[in-house]
């Protein structure tokens, strides 16, 4: 973007000259003894055969701390960064751990799956025994000071937490629920050796994830980060500022997020998040929400924020709506129009040349439409969705415009190979038809080429496409929950997938990538 005001309608490319390509990968599902993937050198091989295939990006889900469900887009902050991704070899580098000390432990018994609760029950015992070897210096408390917007009340939030037995901050008694000052105060120094690990973990985390970052980008790769549009409810973020968000008696939430009902979901999709208080925050300047992607941007090259929709309106649901069935259900909900172009407008003049992937996927209006247009920002094209007869939409490729971002599918969806196999008959004869393709076993490749060929600025490929990989490797099913979503990992090393590479990369090359 050129320096100088911004005005609606500027577009704000992809920052990348020409066309480019990258892989859609999440972290957790990079290879590793410990029981998910980190920041470590798995992560870097990745970055090496990234750069080998000719790829500029890597695109990842939310960083976050998981609470229940494991979901990325449900953590217990905005942002802090897990402690499932630190690297445990690289502690006994730097004396921390002993390797004796973590390899013994089972962090799950099948390497193509993450196991959270093993990973809930032992990690934190690991990284307590490296804090108490831990001599905070310089940089230790250069980083709380850089974090303080949010630090603090992170880790006095994860502290009572703890104490709690885990147990969300509304079950809390009253006074650690409603932040009086005391109590907090109180807390804070009968905490304060929790506070000050929770700050080592979060200190630890986000310096190892900035020096995999810089490795990739001086390897040519660029990381695209993912922004969930909402908090959780059970987060450091809705708890300490509680002002921002729709809550009522008891800081309960009077209104929730979700989606309404539509051919694929009858109730709709109740996601149970804290609404914002949208004309509150613009009293403030937006204060809050620029923090936040300033945040990301500093962790991240570009940010898809997920639900970009809900700029423009957002669905409403009233907390306690329930079904006749007694589970929950968004039939009931409405749409409640959102900050729309005076919040693009903030971002643009506190963050000018801010790189940001709109996630416009889902139920679109005219309105929708024009605040994309009006922000500049890609948009998001989706290969799956071009041959769903149930829904009409402009997802064929020869509909694009330059502006945007293509994918053959991402971590909501099945996998090209999956989606060929599940797919209703009429839809599968049509992608047949319009690949020119007799083969079916081949429908993840012609994918992969329609996305690599179209005229999309940037192409995204999820990686189970480029392995061919079925169901199995599916990433997420939305509106469920259980043992098969966010376990998916890669079972061979790195090392195992050089042939690929050379494949990739031809392919990347031949479409101008």
């Amino acid at each position: 973007m050129k320096s100088g005001k911004w005005a609606p309608g500027t577009e704000f490319p992809i920052p990348a000259e020409g066309r480019a390509a990258g892989v859609l990968l999440p972290l957790s599902s990079l290879p590793s003894p410990w029981g998910i993937g980190s920041f470590g050198a798995a992560a870097r091989e990745w970055v090496d055969f990234l750069a080998k295939a000719g790829q500029k990006y890597w695109q990842i889900l939310p960083l976050g701390p998981t609470g229940w469900g494991d979901s990325p887009y449900q953590s217990f902050s905005a942002f802090a960064l897990s402690p499932y991704y630190i690297d445990l070899d690289a502690f006994c580098k730097a004396g921390l751990l002993r390797r004796d000390e973590f390899a013994g432990i089972s962090w799950g018994a099948l390497p193509g799956r993450v196991d959270y609760g093993a990973l809930y029950r032992h990690r934190p015992e690991v990284l307590r025994r490296a804090f108490n070897r831990f001599n905070p210096g310089a940089a230790f408390d250069a980083f709380r000071e850089e974090a303080k917007f949010w630090l603090d009340d992170y880790c006095l939030f994860q502290a009572i937490k703890d104490a709690s037995g885990g147990a969300s901050w509304l079950g809390w008694e009253e006074p650690l629920r409603f932040r009086e000052k005391d109590a907090l105060e109180k807390a804070a120094r009968g905490l304060s050796g929790e506070i000050a690990y929770h700050a080592f973990v979060q200190y630890q985390a986000y310096s190892q994830w900035r020096e995999l970052k810089a490795y990739a980008n001086r390897a040519g790769v660029a990381i695209i980060g993912d922004m969930p549009i909402y908090v959780a409810l059970d987060s450091a973020d809705t708890w300490s500022r509680s002002d921002l968000f729709q809550l009522g008696e008891g800081r309960r939430p009077l209104r929730v997020a979700g989606c309404p009902p539509d051919p694929f979901a009858a109730k709709g999709q109740f996601w149970g998040n804290p609404l914002y208080r949208w004309d509150y925050i613009a009293e403030t300047g937006f204060d809050w929400w620029l923090e936040r992607l300033r945040s990301s941007l500093s962790l991240f090259d570009v940010v898809r924020i997920d639900h970009f929709r809900g700029f423009e309106s957002y669905f409403s649901i009233p907390a306690e709506a329930v079904s006749a069935s007694g589970g929950p259900d968004a039939s009931g909900g409405e749409w409640v129009k959102g900050p729309g172009l005076a919040f693009i407008a903030a971002i643009r003049e506190a963050l000018p040349g801010a790189a940001i992937i709109a996630e416009d996927l889902g139920y679109l209006t005219g309105e929708v439409r024009d605040l994309l247009a009006a922000s500049g920002c890609p948009g998001m094209k989706v290969l799956q969705f071009a041959f769903d007869s149930r829904e009409a939409a402009d997802y064929m490729p020869y509909t694009y415009r330059r502006n945007c971002v293509v994918y053959t599918g991402t971590h909501d969806n099945p996998t090209s190979a999956g989606w060929f196999k599940t797919a209703r008959q009429e839809d599968a004869a049509l992608a047949l038809d319009y690949f020119g393709l007799e083969d079916p076993g081949e429908i993840h490749w012609a994918f992969i080429r329609a996305a690599l060929s179209s005229v999309a600025g940037l192409a995204l490929i999820p990686m189970q496409d480029y392995l061919g990989l079925g169901g199995e490797a599916r990433i997420n099913t939305p509106s469920t929950t259980g043992g098969g979503n966010w376990r998916w990992r890669l079972e061979d090393s790195i090392s195992a997938l050089h042939t690929l590479a050379a494949r990739i990369r031809r392919l990347t090359l031949i479409y101008g990538r």
